[in-house]
């Protein structure tokens, strides 16, 4: 399924006023987000592209996290989707990403927060919403830009 960007950092059903981005990457957890799992994305950005983003998502369709980077404010934005309601967006100023640059991304999980690193700085400590955490099984990346590789492994790290 494709999915549209909205003015404001949301997601919108295949009806979206914005040109569709379908998934570049989509995995299955069985087990559900457990402390310890991480998501390595490592790609280039292409000069001009801004549409990058990754969701985890529960099985009823909710997104748990949904990360996106936004070049055009240098900004990189945190929020979640919760019956049929965006929550309060996180902001980091932090960013150290450049179009037309190689990247590299980092998500990991304790039992507390989403964390973020993006070219090995620490961009967005974001705190569970959703609740259980076994029930968010679904990841996706979302990109315009070119992915030289996505790696989704249990790490046996806890950052708690």
């Amino acid at each position: 399924m494709c999915w549209g960007g909205q003015a404001g950092g949301g997601l919108r059903g295949p009806r979206a006023s914005v040109p569709l981005v379908c998934p570049q990457f989509e995995a299955f957890c069985a087990e559900g987000l457990v402390p310890g799992w991480s998501l390595l994305v490592q790609g280039h950005t292409d000069a001009g592209e801004d549409k990058f983003e990754i969701n985890f998502l529960s099985e009823a369709g909710d997104i748990a996290f949904h990360i996106k980077p936004r070049f055009s404010s240098a900004t990189m934005v945190g929020n979640n989707f919760q019956a049929g309601r965006w929550g309060q967006e996180e902001v980091s100023s932090v960013f150290p990403l450049t179009l037309g640059e190689p990247f590299e991304m980092e998500v990991s999980s304790d039992s507390q927060h989403f964390h973020v690193h993006a070219q090995e700085h620490k961009v967005m400590q974001f705190a569970h919403r959703h609740r259980p955490l076994a029930a968010v099984t679904r990841v996706q990346v979302l990109s315009d830009h070119r992915l030289a590789q996505v790696e989704l492994a249990r790490r046996g790290l806890s950052w708690g």
